[in-house]
């Protein structure tokens, strides 16, 4: 078991996402979480109050069991196959993150004041964490997919357009952590 609790090194792990990724173009698929939002409205009868959800959701029962294997997957992984989840962050990091008010820096795996049961009852918590929701999904959808969709299955079909959605995405998000949150904490 000491393996499977280890970080996997680049050279596994990438291997297997590439091989998971030529079969999935192999039999004509393509990879992404955000879609299965798309799927699971329409199930829900979405389709009848908006065309964005007119479509054929069956095709995309494969993708639907993708989402339920990673959060399965993810249950087990972090309960049953994590021997340490606290990550191992630089000092510096830590100490400039207590300073913004984030006590449980490097003691917990997400911060608790973002994530943990007060973040329901902070009505300031509550709102970063909504309007970040909906901002993600609605840029997931209006970049038509997901880090996930664009950044493995579209850059891996050489498609430009995830090749451009990719670049802004970790521009966005250097943008965010460096001139946004520090005005928001």
């Amino acid at each position: 078991m000491e393996w499977i609790l280890q970080p996997w090194p680049w050279y596994v792990s990438g291997p297997l996402i590439a091989l998971t990724m030529f079969i999935l173009l192999y039999v004509g698929k393509n990879f992404g979480m955000s879609s299965n939002l798309r799927t699971l409205c329409t199930m829900c009868g979405a389709d009848k109050t908006c065309d964005f959800f007119c479509f054929d959701w069956k095709a995309q029962r494969w993708n639907l069991l993708v989402m339920t294997g990673a959060i399965i997957g993810g249950f087990l992984a972090s309960n049953y196959l994590s021997d340490n989840q606290i990550p191992d962050l630089n000092p510096k990091t830590v100490e400039h993150l207590k300073e913004i008010g984030f006590e449980s820096a490097g003691k917990a795996y997400v911060p608790t004041e973002l994530f943990g049961p007060e973040a329901f009852s902070d009505p300031k918590t509550l709102a970063i964490l909504l309007i970040g929701g909906i901002l993600v999904g609605f840029g997931a959808r209006y970049a038509g997919g997901c880090t996930s969709g664009h950044s493995i299955s579209g850059i891996s079909n050489f498609q430009l357009p995830s090749l451009i959605a990719t670049t802004g995405f970790f521009i966005g998000g250097l943008i965010m952590v460096h001139l946004i949150f520090p005005l928001i904490f």
